[in-house]
């Protein structure tokens, strides 16, 4: 009863997301396309900004040429720069406090998905001054026009520039829980691929993973669309064409770029068609661990798709083909097998584990009920699990 219960939420879930406004954000896209938006700004009538980072992008000076053209163009900005990994209410209240100290009327997301999850919360308690951050955990519950966001991702990973969630951490409690709202989605996304040609070898590669888990998990669900199913296959063919060489050559500027179209992609597919138990497990290890969320999707994933069995085997076959791997003719239990095995390849050959390591066996039961919560009844997968299969996934994953 309780997996017909699952399904039908997702049913009418999935029913009434045809009628929400969906949108994507303005795309400025190529090699030195960030120099395009202080024009842009000054043309929406922004004459001063919040710009959310951290303090590696800070010490970096990434950003100088992009403060530089804001001075030009007359537009005032401030920088709070100390969002951590995983953002926590605290870096979200304290932004919102310099956003309103300094009278800002937009807001720029520099870097990875912390600043950007960061930006957004802000925005949306700008937005909802009456709500608490969590009073808006969940779906939909923002529902007011945030201030003018920009999003400048540094990593080609987490999508968030497309997407209609900031996640959020809270260290005392250990958790970590996502804000869904199509408010969320920033008005303009920047995807300048000189931003991504410093980014270590290790950040490349897990962040890359995380794209290819939003792709993957977006086309295996239920809630999936022509449109999300598209976006994932060109997504899983980009990723599987340029990671390894982004990882190995950050200087080759094509495979940079084609990555950051890749995450964007994944971005635009799982916002709509949504993730699955690899996310769920993921959020839990980076709440009661601080395990970046990259690295944990990228161990977790293939443990989860053989998990599934034959419920993915024709989804993984057709990903499979999208990707070039394997053989078209073989049957699709052997395409997904292989689609699998090319995953645990990609990781082996970046250096990413095949464990976790630092699982404490008292933490699981815990861990797992969180991540049921999260998953059941609303992400859309392709198998219900229960407590028991995700007790055995937690002890597959541990070192």
């Amino acid at each position: 009863m309780y997996k017909l219960y699952c399904r039908a939420y997702q049913t009418a879930y999935r029913g009434a997301l045809y009628f929400l406004p969906w949108r994507k954000p303005r795309l400025i896209e190529g090699e030195n396309s960030l120099a395009e938006l202080p024009g842009i700004l000054k043309e929406s009538g922004i004459s001063s900004v919040l710009v959310i980072t951290d303090e590696g992008i800070s010490s970096l000076g990434l950003m100088d040429a992009l403060l530089q053209d804001l001075k030009n163009n007359n537009i005032r900005y401030s920088v709070y720069d100390k969002t951590v990994p995983n953002p926590t209410i605290d870096n979200i209240e304290d932004a919102l406090k310099m956003y309103h100290s300094k009278e800002c009327e937009g807001i720029i997301a520099f870097g990875g998905g912390s600043p950007i999850d960061c930006a957004k919360a802000v925005g949306a308690r700008v937005a909802r001054p009456d709500k608490t951050i969590p009073e808006m955990k969940g779906q939909l519950k923002v529902r007011r026009k945030l201030p003018l966001l920009a999003a400048v991702p540094t990593t080609a990973g987490t999508g968030s520039e497309a997407t209609i969630a900031a996640v959020i951490s809270n260290p005392e409690t250990h958790e970590k829980y996502a804000i869904n709202d199509l408010s969320l989605i920033p008005q303009i996304a920047v995807l300048d691929p000189l931003l991504t040609v410093k980014l270590p070898p290790h950040i490349t590669s897990t962040t890359g993973m995380d794209a290819l888990t939003h792709a993957v998990e977006a086309y295996i669900g239920r809630s999936r669309t022509r449109e999300t199913m598209e976006c994932s296959k060109q997504a899983v063919n980009l990723i599987f064409s340029n990671l390894y060489e982004a990882y190995s050559n950050g200087e080759n500027i094509t495979a940079r770029t084609n990555m950051q179209k890749a995450s964007y992609l994944a971005g635009v597919a799982f916002t709509r068609a949504y993730v699955g138990y690899v996310h769920a497990i993921a959020h839990t290890l980076g709440g009661f661990y601080s395990v970046p969320h990259g690295l944990a999707n990228a161990v977790i994933l293939p443990y989860v798709l053989e998990y599934y069995g034959e419920s993915v085997h024709q989804p993984l076959a057709e990903l499979a083909d999208a990707a070039g791997i394997g053989s078209p003719t073989d049957p699709a239990s052997e395409k997904a097998a292989a689609f699998i095995a090319a995953i645990k390849k990609l990781n082996t050959d970046m250096k990413i584990p095949d464990k976790v390591d630092g699982i404490s066996e008292t933490d699981i039961p815990l861990m797992v009920k969180r991540a049921l919560m999260e998953a059941n009844p609303f992400y859309p997968v392709p198998k219900i699990l229960a407590d028991a299969d995700l007790s055995k996934l937690y002890f597959l994953i541990k070192q």
